[in-house]
């Protein structure tokens, strides 16, 4: 059974995110890292124990990659959204079982695993192939190897409450959830265009929707 890890806002610029963060939901994110040969780095707001939020943009620091980099940054018309404004792009699902779902899938639809690590923290992940992912509605998997990144950041107050993806082939991504062990962790729904909304709650009764569009 898969799980929401964390939800991912795609910006511009790091400092353009986390001031997006901060004006929607009233705190900073904190200094996250680096990645290092994808081309980007993040920024972190903690959600519990179990779930958080970050903040990825492309590294000037580090040369283009020779690959896409991840949540379609280098495609066109995200960047031309994210000129405009920070956003909602993607969200990341945690499994205990990442091998077996990839035999299950085939690189074809759930991707090649990559092992990942910053600091004490190492991870292995899956990204679908972008023909594969619906617009970013089916999500990397990542399985952590030790204790979950969450659990090293400070908590917000803010929690994750529900999580939903709209597309005009709704059964397919259904389907496609359910294969990966998310069919009742994400509520799909009939829309003519892609689209994906968290729902946050703060323990102080404060509610706030981020989208994708």
């Amino acid at each position: 059974m898969a799980e929401i890890d964390h939800i991912v806002i795609g910006a511009r610029t790091l400092e353009e995110g986390a001031r997006y963060v901060e004006d929607h939901l009233g705190v900073k994110p904190s200094k996250g890292g680096a990645h290092p040969g994808m081309g980007t780095h993040n920024m972190l707001l903690g959600m519990g124990a179990n779930c958080y939020i970050e903040v990825i943009a492309p590294d000037p620091a580090q040369p283009d990659p020779p690959h896409a980099r991840p949540f379609d940054l280098d495609d066109a018309s995200l960047r031309t959204m994210l000129e405009a404004e920070p956003r909602l792009i993607a969200y990341v699902a945690s499994t205990p079982a990442l091998d077996a779902v990839v035999s299950r899938l085939g690189a074809s639809q759930a991707g090649e695993i990559m092992a990942m690590s910053r600091g004490n923290l190492s991870w292995r992940m899956a990204f679908p192939p972008q023909r594969q992912d619906m617009d970013n509605l089916i999500p990397p998997l990542i399985q952590w190897e030790g204790e979950r990144a969450a659990r090293h950041i400070r908590d917000s107050g803010w929690r994750l409450t529900a999580l939903e993806a709209e597309h005009p082939e709704a059964e397919a991504v259904r389907a496609s959830l359910t294969t990966r062990g998310l069919g009742d962790t994400v509520k799909v729904r009939q829309s003519p265009h892609p689209r994906l909304v968290a729902h946050l709650r703060h323990r102080d009764g404060r509610e706030v929707t981020l989208t994708s569009a």
